[in-house]
């Protein structure tokens, strides 16, 4: 029973990657360049939160210690 299911399991993804790569093929270079754009704007995205991000964590750290160092004083 499991190898039937796994056999069907096989077959689906093999059908799916096939039918992803076929599709992938037929983008025109409009479309393509679309993509490329967007994936540039999304790249300069994330490159505009990391700094965002390494603030907030270290404000969480640095008030964490302020906490334990308040809890230890009282």
């Amino acid at each position: 029973m499991f190898k039937k299911l796994g056999l069907i399991f096989a077959s689906t993804i093999g059908l799916m990657i096939a039918s992803v790569e076929s599709a992938h093929a037929t983008l025109n270079s409009g479309v393509a360049a679309g993509f490329t754009a967007l994936q540039t704007d999304a790249l300069a995205l994330v490159d505009l939160v990391w700094p965002v991000v390494i603030a907030v964590t270290v404000a969480f750290i640095i008030l964490g210690l302020f906490k334990k160092a308040a809890g230890k004083a009282v």
